[in-house]
């Protein structure tokens, strides 16, 4: 199957994983259509908005509060671990640009490096560790340094400096509760630094070197209507979906297709081109169909974080004249769970 374009600037071209490839290539412009047996595939901008305004998202559907070890994540559990992490990204925020720092080399890994030194260069070392890559290696590694850090971690002293994250997870007591906090520190400090990676290694790839004139706003915009790192939106089956459209069956789960939408030929103009400067007379809180942080009604909590930090990186990268490699015109998006340009090689220009 041919791969469907994605027009950037000079010859770099996207590749998508096959099943990513079939989606863009055989329901782009489609309402609803049927991916699988009990599986339905919505990708029309009013039919998105009727189905996600039909019932809030349950405990399933949205990472953050999905069980930890059966163990049930409220409402306010997850609003404090947020909470604590605006803080701390906001800190982070108030440190002037650095003087010196090297982005070069592979991306998303260099810009992840950067944003967990950024926002948790101070941390305990067990706590870093939980804001490490190579743990999405499997859910092993993950559980293996959760369980560790539980059962070793010891209490700080008053003066060191951490995280307001942090003080929150190390304020459990008991190795169950402290399990669980720990897992929730990574659940909402690792993330942040993946999306914040994926979103401007996305950027740089479709447009690298910026145009001076165009502000880092509508280059994240644009880089997240091509490329969303959260390019799907589940809803598990239930008869608030039925009743909006009668072709969702009773044990039909919905999956909604952002990364469709954002490319649809009736919303957007030349929709496979890479044209940032189209967000000057575009709103993107209410653009139809476009939705890479969620519905207006239920946006992803991180938002405010992910895009000034985006923005800080895209700083660094248009001060150092920060391109990628010439030699590379080929970029791979796989199957993952966030959708990013994989290994791109980023060099001075």
């Amino acid at each position: 199957m041919s791969q469907r374009p994605t027009v950037t600037r000079g010859d770099r071209r996207v590749r998508f994983a096959p099943r990513i490839d079939a989606l863009l290539h055989r329901h782009t412009g489609q309402e609803l259509f049927r991916l699988e047996p009990t599986t339905i595939g919505v990708a029309g901008a009013d039919l998105m908005d009727a189905l996600l305004r039909s019932r809030p998202a349950n405990a399933e559907e949205r990472p953050t509060f999905k069980p930890v070890l059966g163990r049930h994540v409220g409402r306010a559990d997850a609003a404090a671990y947020m909470q604590a992490l605006g803080a701390d990204v906001r800190k982070a925020l108030q440190h002037p640009l650095e003087t010196s720092v090297d982005l070069t080399g592979a991306w998303p890994a260099v810009p992840h490096t950067y944003l967990r030194d950024l926002v948790f260069g101070q941390e305990l070392g067990r706590l870093r560790i939980l804001v490490d890559r190579r743990l999405e290696l499997t859910p092993k590694l993950t559980w293996s340094a959760v369980a560790s850090g539980a059962a070793l971690l010891r209490r700080p002293d008053p003066a060191e400096p951490l995280s307001k994250l942090a003080t929150l997870a190390l304020g459990a007591a008991g190795y169950a509760d402290r399990r669980y906090a720990l897992y929730l520190y990574r659940r909402v400090a690792a993330p942040i630094c993946f999306t914040v990676a994926a979103l401007v290694t996305n950027a740089v790839w479709l447009g690298a070197p910026f145009d001076d004139a165009v502000p880092n706003r509508q280059l994240l915009a644009e880089a997240l209507r091509l490329l969303p790192p959260s390019w799907n939106i589940l809803r598990m089956a239930s008869p608030e979906l039925t009743a909006v459209d009668d072709r969702i069956g009773p044990t039909d789960d919905v999956l909604l297709l952002p990364l469709l939408s954002h490319r649809d030929p009736a919303l957007w103009e030349d929709p496979d081109a890479f044209r940032p400067e189209r967000w000057a007379d575009l709103d993107p809180d209410n653009h139809p169909g476009y939705l890479p942080f969620g519905h207006a009604n239920e946006r992803c909590w991180a938002r405010h974080m992910v895009l000034p930090l985006a923005e800080r990186i895209l700083d660094l990268v248009r001060r150092d004249g920060l391109t990628v490699r010439p030699a590379q015109t080929a970029g791979r998006v796989e199957l993952d769970g966030l959708m990013e340009v994989a290994e791109v090689r980023v060099t001075r220009g």
